[in-house]
C-alpha cells in the first residue's frame, strides 16, 4: 500500500506510552506527526501508567470498539501498608496502616482470592463519565457520587516478587477493570491497606507491548526513518 493509500484508508498503531503523558497526549502527537485529524484509542491508560495502547486513525477508527473489547494484560506494582485517595500514586498518601503481621504467604493468598469473576467499584479517580460529568474531575473537587458496580473477571495474577511492602505480579483480566480499584480492595483484604505504585500494560488480545513503537520511533518512521524495535 502507498503512503497516499494509507494515509487515507488510515492504519492500527501500537505504541508504549510514556509515563505522565495522558492518552490523549498521544493521539495529539499522532494528529501532529503523521497529519491526520481522526484519530482514536481503544483504551484509556493513566497518566502514571506506561504501556501497550492501540490507536486507529482514519477510516480504521471504525474498529476501536473491538480492541476495546479484549483481555488485558498488566505488570503491576502495588505498595502495601498504605492508601491514597486515587487507589495509585497520582495523590498523596493519607492513611498509613504499616504492614506488622502480613507475610508473604498471606499476601499470595489474598492475591489468589481475587481470581475469578467479581463486582468491581469504579473509582471516584478514573475518567468514567457519570451523568456526562468525568469522576476524577468530582472527585478533585472533593466529591463522591453514587457509582453502579460491574463484573469484571480477573484470568490471573501471577506474583513475580515480594519485597514488602513492594509486591510485584502480572494481571490479566476482562475489559473495564481498574487495576487500582484491584490494589485497593487487595489492601483491604489484607487489613494493611495498599495502593497501585506503577502499572504497566502489556497486552491487549494477542498484540504486545514488545511490538509497539516508542513516541520517538514513530516520530522517526514519520520522518521517513526506519523505526523497527531490534
Amino acid at each position: 500500500m502507498t503512503g497516499d493509500q494509507t494515509h487515507n484508508e488510515g492504519m492500527v498503531l501500537l505504541l508504549d506510552k510514556p509515563s505522565r503523558w495522558t492518552s490523549f497526549d498521544v493521539v495529539k502527537k499522532v494528529r501532529s506527526v503523521m497529519g491526520v485529524r481522526k484519530v482514536g484509542h481503544a483504551g484509556t491508560l493513566d497518566p502514571m501508567a506506561t504501556g501497550l495502547l492501540i490507536l486507529c486513525t482514519g477510516r480504521r477508527t471504525r474498529e476501536v470498539q473491538s480492541f476495546m473489547g479484549m483481555d488485558k494484560e498488566y505488570e503491576a506494582e502495588l505498595t502495601l501498608g498504605s492508601r491514597t485517595p486515587s487507589f495509585d500514586a497520582d495523590t498523596p498518601v493519607r492513611e498509613h496502616l504499616g504492614i506488622a503481621g502480613i507475610t508473604e504467604a498471606k499476601v499470595r493468598e489474598v492475591l489468589e482470592s481475587f481470581v475469578g469473576t467479581q463486582e468491581q467499584m469504579p473509582p471516584m479517580w478514573s475518567a468514567l463519565k457519570v451523568n456526562g460529568q468525568r469522576l476524577y474531575a468530582l472527585a478533585r473537587r472533593g466529591e463522591t457520587i453514587e457509582r453502579t458496580p460491574r463484573t469484571v473477571t480477573v484470568h490471573r495474577i501471577e506474583v513475580t516478587a515480594i519485597d514488602l511492602p513492594r509486591v510485584r505480579c502480572l494481571v490479566a483480566c476482562t475489559k473495564g477493570t481498574y487495576i487500582r480499584a484491584l490494589a485497593e480492595d487487595i489492601g483491604l483484604r489484607l487489613g494493611c491497606g495498599a495502593y497501585l505504585s506503577s502499572l504497566r500494560r502489556t497486552r491487549i488480545g494477542p498484540y504486545h507491548v514488545d511490538d509497539a513503537l516508542t513516541i520517538e520511533q514513530l516520530v522517526n518512521r514519520a520522518a521517513g526513518t526506519s523505526t523497527r524495535p531490534s
